[in-house]
């Protein structure tokens, strides 16, 4: 069992200690706990550098015999508990086991289920249940937490797409929004709105759930434009309600709220104002606009909402908790896109995969963006250019193969996409793909100067790394995956299947050994006075960068199926606290700068691939 610690940078623990016996077991309504509840108090101590120390409450409610009541509610004492149901059966189970002088004590066990994948379970425990909360003072109050629902069972695969509305007149002026709806679209935002709609305009889609607020519903109705497919309003995808910070100045909400304010700022999903949690409320919220959407009979969904409920949207169907509040970057009218499939022959919840994250109007090495901390480093994913078994959708078939025509365009926009970033370093894998896709990179910024986009020449360090090398595929080499894995996702099998390839856990191992040797790398780069940005590209392989975006998030190997990158795109991951600090991703999968070989935002309707 892992409990995620949020007072020593989220650092994860496994020590669980059962610390009850049999009389802290009472029943609301019987003095007979059989009848009703089953209980569970146990403390939990984080050990990694905090060594704090809490405790919760895990309670299943039952039918009562007297009052006939059906409740199934999960109640967590502490200071602030997440935690969630999938299907039929309860996250995290109680069984009452004895001990060595007959007391019966609590024990929390997994319900380990494959589909889910280890990074989905998790609850956050941030202290006792005397803990106070930093900001306000005041104790915090046990928290009665709803079982949250798993997403919904679906029949077939699905494509959701959602985009951020455009700039509105608050966020120009730097006030907190919030879920009022004072503000309206600025003529920036109205160009915005209509930049997607020219980039949607191809695409089809069966529906659009919008939220009710001003600024992303006038979003909604330019992107849509002609379209007669019904559009749906969502109360629940109005914006995280943020309570007595909404139309604040931003300096105003730190003279007023202060050290509210700074949790607000670093630590979110502990924010408190007025009562609330906002950043997990939010969770809540995402999960029941997922239960209405992925029920519609649509599978080529638009949703047009709002930065913090996207995150939120992007999280839960993903399965991370509240505390990745920020890391998941939504810029005014980015585009991201997860995919959902069904488990084959279960009523399970979908399998999900982000496709891609803050797809902007606006190139994302853009000197300005929109959202987002500045950051002084970043890191620059650059998956190598097409070959030929990437076009046939197949395993790679041998380390050695080289780009193919495509692959050299590819790799030549994306040489002219970082043209305006001043890259300090290349990083790339040892394979001839990715060495390829850098020498490009490399030639067109040390011609700067000869192209316009610099004064003065450029010189790019290069250095390969082994670690970013692309999996040992073994047998599955220049197979097309469905043939090897039928049904399911082919990540799940590879951890279970001896393929004569480099297993997924040592596979993890080194793509976690390559982001280490990144961060290390960005470190040197400290002693080049500059106060710009530190850019470093890292070229590699889909898998390579899937697993270290993974990394990047703290998850497990379970992640690499959670993400998707294609040839010729970039992901663009931002340090803003420096190489030790938490990664931000700021963009993954984009593709838009590849022109008429950018990947289209809607999957093929069967006649475009009959065409």
């Amino acid at each position: 069992m892992n409990f995620t610690c949020n007072a020593c940078c989220y650092g994860r623990s496994d020590v669980l200690i059962p610390a009850v016996s049999a009389s802290h077991f009472h029943s609301f309504h019987s003095p007979s706990p059989s009848l009703l509840d089953r209980e569970l108090i146990a403390n939990v101590k984080c050990s990694y550098s905090c060594g704090l120390t809490g405790s919760c409450l895990l309670r299943e409610r039952k039918t009562c015999p007297d009052c006939k009541t059906l409740s199934s509610v999960k109640s967590i004492l502490g200071a602030g508990v997440w935690g969630r149901k999938r299907g039929g059966a309860l996250l995290f189970q109680a069984s009452l086991l004895p001990n060595s002088n007959g007391s019966t004590v609590g024990d929390l066990r997994k319900n380990v289920n494959r589909a889910y994948g280890p990074n989905l379970a998790e609850v956050i425990v941030t202290g006792s249940d005397q803990a106070t909360d930093k900001a306000s003072k005041m104790p915090v109050r046990p928290i009665v937490v709803p079982e949250l629902p798993t997403l919904p069972s679906i029949p077939a695969p699905k494509r959701v797409v959602l985009v951020r509305h455009g700039q509105s007149t608050w966020n120009a002026e730097g006030r907190i929004q919030g879920s009022s709806d004072f503000a309206v679209l600025t003529a920036k935002g109205e160009i915005q709105a209509e930049t997607s709609r020219q980039m949607l305009l191809s695409d089809f889609f069966d529906v659009c759930f919008y939220s009710p607020l001003a600024r992303a519903k006038r979003t909604a109705e330019i992107i849509w434009g002609e379209r007669t497919e019904p559009m749906i309003s969502i109360h629940d995808l109005r914006e995280i309600d943020l309570y007595g910070f909404q139309g604040l100045m931003k300096n105003e909400g730190k003279e007023r709220y202060g050290d509210a304010y700074r949790t607000w700022q670093v630590d979110a999903a502990n924010f408190l104002i007025d009562g609330h949690y906002p950043v997990r409320e939010l969770w809540a919220r995402a999960h029941k606009c997922w239960d209405e959407i992925l029920r519609h009979e649509g599978q080529s969904i638009l949703v047009v909402a709002h930065n913090a409920v996207n995150q939120a949207l992007v999280a839960t169907a993903t399965g991370l908790g509240p505390h990745y509040f920020r890391q998941l970057l939504q810029s005014n009218c980015g585009v991201s896109v997860l995919d959902f499939s069904p488990q084959i022959g279960s009523d399970g919840p979908p399998y999900v995969c982000l496709d891609r994250l803050n797809q902007t109007p606006s190139p994302p090495v853009a000197a300005e963006q929109g959202s987002g901390r500045k950051a002084g480093y970043r890191v620059i994913l650059v998956c190598h250019g097409a070959t030929e078994t990437s076009v046939e959708k197949r395993f790679p078939a041998s380390a050695d193969e080289p780009l193919n025509m495509l692959g050299v365009i590819q790799a030549q926009k994306t040489a002219e996409l970082l043209l305006d970033v001043t890259v300090n370093s290349v990083l790339c894998s040892p394979q001839p793909n990715a060495r390829r896709t850098a020498k490009a990179i490399v030639e067109v910024q040390e011609a700067a100067d000869c192209l316009g986009a610099d004064c003065v020449p450029r010189y790019v360090e290069e250095n390969q790394l082994e670690e970013l090398a692309d999996l040992d595929w073994g047998q599955w080499k220049g197979q097309i995956p469905t043939e090897v894995v039928p049904q399911g996702r082919w990540q799940d099998a590879i951890q279970h299947v001896d393929n004569g390839g480099e297993s997924i856990a040592e596979f993890w191992k080194r793509a976690g050994h390559a982001w280490k040797g990144v961060l290390d790398h960005l470190k040197s780069l400290d002693a080049a006075p500059s106060s710009q940005t530190k850019n470093v590209v890292v070229v590699a392989h889909e898998v390579i960068h899937t697993a270290m975006i993974g990394h990047c998030l703290g998850l497990t190997p379970a992640s690499i199926g959670t993400f998707h990158v294609d040839t010729g795109s970039i992901s663009v991951v931002d340090l803003p606290d420096g190489p030790s600090g938490r990664g931000v991703v700021r963009c993954l999968n984009y593709t838009a700068h590849l022109g008429r070989w950018a990947v289209p935002i809607t999957l093929p309707t069967l006649a475009d691939e009959d065409f």
